[in-house]
C-alpha cells in the first residue's frame, strides 16, 4: 500500500511545459504524531476492533499453558494475540494482500474490545503502528525512527533502545526447552509465585521483578544463542541500521516477548531521564504464524509497534498535500541511508511516497505510473556509495544526478 504522505512542497519553475499546478488536500486537521508518521509512509486508519470471535479464535491458537494468564511483563500488557488477530483478519477482509507490500498503519487510538467502555479523553496519548507483509529487517528500523521521531517532538530527548532477537519458530521452540531446564535446575531458589509461572510460561520469568529471581535469571541461556543463521542476519542487519542512523542502544537478553505470537525482533523505547526507567515509552514486536493457524493459506509476516506517553504538543490544524514525489530504494546501503533522507526531507517539508521492502526498479517505476507521480527519487548501490540520487521525469524521462546534500533545494524547484 503507498503511504498517503501528504504535505505541501513549494514549486518554483514547474518543468512541465503547460502543467497547472493543482494541490489536493488530503488530509485536515491531524497532529504532529500522524504528520510524522505521513512522512514516513504511513497511512492514517481507523484501528481494528477486537470482536468476541476474534477472542475465541486466539484462544484457540494459544498454547494451553499460556491461556489465561495475568501477565507483569510490559510487552504482554500492551499486546495481546487478540489484537494480532483482529489485524491479520482487517488485513484479508479489506483483501489488501492483492496490493502493493507491504502496507503499513498508523493507529492514532488503542486497538479495543467492541464491549470495552469508553474512556474520557485525557493528554496521555495511544499510538500505534503496524507493518504487514514486510519480512526485511527494514521494516523494525523504520519502525524505530517513526516513533523515536514523534517521542523527540514531543519533547523527549536522549531516548534510547533495548532490542533483542529471539529468532524464528525453532529457535523459540529450542530457547523455551532449554530455559525451562535451566529453571527447574534452580527450581529451589524460586519464590512459590514463579515456580508456579514456570509451569505456566518460563518467559514471564525473564520480566520477574523479584531479587532472588534477578540473581537466577542473570545466568540463565539467552535466546541469541540460539538463532538460526537467517535470524542471525536478520538482527545483525537491524543493529546497523540503528548504528547507522546513530541511535543509542543495547542489547535486553531479557527481552522476549509473548511466546504466542513474538519472532526475531523485539523492542523498546525508554527514557532515561524518566522516574519509572523500566517503564518504556513504546513497545515494539515482530510476530508471524499467525494467518496460518487462522485458516489462511500464507502466512504474514507483521511488525508493530505500540507507544504510550502524556502529550505536550496539541497542534492539531496540520494539512496534508498530495505528494509528487516517489522514492525508490535498491539494495540494502541505499535503504541504509534512505531514512537519513526521508527525516532531512521531512523538516523540509517535502512529503513523498516510497516503498520500503521492494528491490525491483520495473515494479517501482511501474507503480509511480499508475499512481501518476511526476517524479522518482532513485537511490541504488552505486548512488548510495557517491551520497548522490537520481531525479527522474516521469513524463519525459529526462533525469539528473543529484548529490544528497542538495536535494531539498533542486525538489523545492521542481
Amino acid at each position: 500500500m503507498p503511504p498517503t504522505t501528504l504535505t505541501k512542497a513549494k514549486s518554483k519553475q514547474p518543468s512541465r511545459t503547460g502543467a497547472k499546478k493543482v494541490e489536493t488536500c488530503l488530509h485536515k486537521n491531524i497532529d504532529l504524531p500522524a504528520e510524522i508518521a505521513l512522512y514516513y509512509g504511513f497511512a492514517l486508519c481507523e484501528p481494528p476492533v477486537i470482536t468476541k470471535e476474534d477472542t475465541r479464535k486466539a484462544r484457540n491458537i494459544t498454547e494451553p499453558e499460556l491461556r489465561g494468564r495475568e501477565s507483569t511483563d510490559e510487552t504482554l500488557k500492551r499486546f495481546s494475540l487478540e489484537e494480532k488477530v483482529a489485524l491479520v483478519r482487517m488485513y484479508h477482509d479489506k483483501k489488501l494482500e492483492n496490493g502493493p507490500q507491504p502496507v503499513m498503519f498508523y493507529f492514532g487510538k488503542p486497538i479495543g474490545n467492541e464491549d470495552a467502555p469508553k474512556k474520557p479523553a485525557t493528554k496521555e496519548r495511544s499510538i500505534s503502528l503496524e507493518v504487514m507483509g514486510a519480512p526485511k529487517s527494514i521494516a523494525e528500523a523504520l519502525l524505530i525512527k517513526t516513533a523515536l521521531e514523534i517521542l523527540k517532538e514531543e519533547g523527549f530527548e536522549n531516548l534510547s533502545v533495548h532490542v533483542n532477537s529471539v529468532g524464528d519458530r525453532d529457535t523459540v521452540a529450542r530457547f523455551s526447552r532449554e530455559l525451562s531446564a535451566y529453571y527447574r535446575k534452580n527450581i529451589e531458589e524460586l519464590p512459590a509465585h514463579c515456580r508456579q509461572l514456570l509451569k505456566k510460561d518460563v518467559f514471564g520469568l525473564l520480566s520477574c521483578k523479584n531479587e532472588k529471581c534477578r540473581i537466577i535469571k542473570d545466568s540463565a541461556p539467552k535466546s541469541m544463542s540460539f538463532l538460526s543463521e537467517d535470524s542471525r542476519e536478520h538482527f545483525k542487519e537491524v543493529l546497523e541500521y540503528l548504528e547507522f542512523l546513530e541511535i543509542p542502544y543495547e542489547i535486553d537478553h531479557f527481552l522476549v516477548g509473548n511466546r504466542a505470537f513474538s519472532c526475531q525482533t523485539i523492542f523498546e523505547i525508554h527514557d532515561p531521564a524518566s522516574r519509572d526507567k523500566c517503564e518504556p515509552l513504546a513497545i515494539g514486536v515482530r510476530y508471524a504464524n499467525i494467518a496460518k493457524k487462522l485458516g489462511f493459506k500464507r502466512d504474514l509476516p507483521g511488525i508493530g509497534i505500540h507507544l504510550a506517553f502524556k502529550a505536550k504538543n496539541e497542534q492539531k490544524n496540520i494539512k496534508f498535500l498530495k505528494p509528487k514525489i516517489y522514492f525508490i530504494q535498491l539494495g540494502f546501503d541505499a535503504k541504509l541511508k534512505s531514512l537519513k533522507i526521508i527525516e532531512t526531507l521531512r523538516k523540509e517539508k517535502i512529503p513523498m511516497y516510497q516503498a520500503i521492502s521492494h528491490d525491483r526498479l520495473v515494479s517501482q517505476l511501474g507503480l509511480a505510473e499508475s499512481m501518476k507521480i511526476p517524479y522518482t527519487i532513485i537511490m541504488g548501490q552505486k548512488e548510495a556509495i557517491d551520497d548522490t540520487v537520481i531525479v527522474r521525469d516521469m513524463e519525459n524521462r529526462s533525469q539528473d544526478t543529484v548529490k544528497i546534500v542538495d536535494l531539498p533545494k533542486y525538489l523545492k524547484k521542481l
